[in-house]
């Protein structure tokens, strides 16, 4: 799944969700995953690495902890660490605009 920004061209950002195992957070994390998606209306890519399946992947990245978005489309990678329920103050902290915006 890839994320585009409102001016972007061909090629798309990889958001990459890191969550642990299948714990409260984790599972709340991946719904707010899926609820970014819907936001920009299916022009969104998140791959979601569970730390505990592939903590080489994670250690590679630096994640120390969980759950992280992390946009490595950019240098240095935008890294959000924690909730990520509030769809709009997401995208904002990433540089997207949810499409059709209620407000």
């Amino acid at each position: 799944m890839s994320v585009r920004p409102p001016s972007a061209g061909t090629n798309a950002p990889l958001l990459r969700l890191f969550i642990a195992g299948n714990t409260p957070g984790a599972r709340r994390a991946r719904e707010s995953s899926t609820e970014l998606i819907e936001a920009l209306e299916g022009n969104a890519r998140i791959e979601i690495v569970d730390i505990f399946e592939h903590p080489a992947e994670a250690e590679r990245a630096g994640i120390l902890a969980t759950p992280t978005l992390s946009d490595d489309s950019v240098a240095p990678p935008r890294r959000l660490v924690g909730d990520i329920s509030n769809t709009i103050q997401v995208l904002e902290y990433f540089g997207y605009r949810k499409k059709d915006s209620d407000s």
